[in-house]
């Protein structure tokens, strides 16, 4: 499955529970590790989690590969590698104290169309 394809999946299952603020950074000029990076934010752990529970689920059930899952103990911050895309789910106090738009330079705006 490639990126395009990929993308919406990943925003639509993020919306489908509610998260805020989903920000799509396109880092193929960044990195070689990864083509875009994206995030979005949760008002708990729960949240986080069932955020992240949901990209895996969408992402398995359209034929694509979760290749691992980080922070869902805590769920403060919980990351989904899906190869060429990562996700960081995040609540808004470790959203902002990382930064992580800032540090990846991302553009307001950089979503996608939904699909």
């Amino acid at each position: 499955m490639n990126i395009d394809q990929l993308l919406p999946i990943v925003v639509n299952a993020l919306e489908d529970i509610k998260a805020r603020d989903i920000e799509v950074i396109d880092t193929t000029k960044l990195t070689a590790l990864f083509d875009r990076m994206v995030i979005a934010s949760g008002d708990s752990g729960r949240q986080t989690r069932a955020l992240a529970r949901n990209v895996q689920e969408e992402v398995k059930k359209a034929g694509g590969t979760v290749n691992g899952v980080e922070g869902e103990d805590s769920g403060d911050w919980v990351l989904v590698d899906l190869g060429g895309i990562v996700v960081h789910i995040m609540q808004p106090a470790v959203r902002t104290y990382y930064n992580l738009e800032e540090l990846w330079q991302a553009s307001p705006n950089q979503r996608p169309d939904k699909a």
